[in-house]
């Protein structure tokens, strides 16, 4: 029988304001017969778009059919309907991150066993660094790891994947101007933690190439969909 999942459009109510907003625009993804089974969770952040980004929202679609909660949410400057600001404070977005972690957690009976936390670009960059502090995580999945300014490798920023335990998931486009590869090998070399780095080639940060037609964006979209599911349940194997 073909699983199917059920998409409901919420609002992550904030502690505090942040940046004049006072709730986050999210979307959940309720699998079959959610809250039973093993109730594992997954939050997808967005890059400089939205929480409709086409990346983000593939993702979570096909992770909810293949029986995860998922959730995807705005950043405060998307959800005041502004663009990505050149220096976003990463205070403001990690606050935003943790609120929408705590719309996961706000009903203890069907609250998640298991928890993955990832993102697009941006997105990716705010879970390494929540998941380098206090939040636990069973594994985190970046799409497109923005790891040094364009054109500027030597700026790497890795501090915070240092810090991490639990085990990572690198899906990146070989020609993105914002993750040399031989950068991004050398770093995940001197990280301790598990890592798992799949290469699309010929591609940026949204793991697209230039010209394709909208199928192949499609395509492209279910492969790294299918890649995040099958590592995930790679994952839960060994748990």
């Amino acid at each position: 029988m073909e699983e199917t999942a059920k998409f409901k459009d919420v609002q992550i109510e904030l502690p505090e304001p942040l940046e004049g907003c006072e709730s986050l625009s999210a979307v959940i993804g309720f699998p079959e017969w959610w809250p039973t089974g093993a109730r594992i969770a997954v939050v997808i952040a967005h890059d400089e778009g939205d929480l409709n980004d086409p990346l983000v929202s593939a993702l979570h679609q096909e992770l909810a059919l293949q029986r995860f909660l998922t959730l995807r949410f705005n950043f405060p400057f998307a959800e005041a309907g502004k663009k990505k600001p050149k220096n976003p404070d990463p205070v403001v977005l990690e606050k935003a991150f943790r609120a929408a972690l705590g719309l996961l957690t706000h009903d203890k009976t069907s609250a998640p066993s298991h928890l993955f936390l990832g993102g697009v670009g941006l997105g990716a960059k705010v879970a390494a660094r929540l998941a380098s502090g206090r939040i636990q995580a069973d594994g985190l999945f970046f799409l497109g790891f923005p790891l040094h300014a364009k054109g500027k490798p030597e700026s790497a920023e890795i501090q915070a994947l240092y810090r991490i335990t639990s085990s990572m998931l690198f899906l990146q486009g070989s020609a993105d101007p914002l993750c040399e590869l031989d950068v991004l090998r050398r770093s995940l070399a001197r990280v301790g933690a598990p890592t798992v780095l799949r290469i699309f080639e010929g591609a940026d940060g949204s793991l697209l190439q230039s010209g394709q037609s909208e199928a192949e964006r499609l395509g492209t979209y279910r492969a790294a969909s299918r890649t995040v599911g099958d590592w995930i349940e790679g994952i839960l194997d060994e748990i």
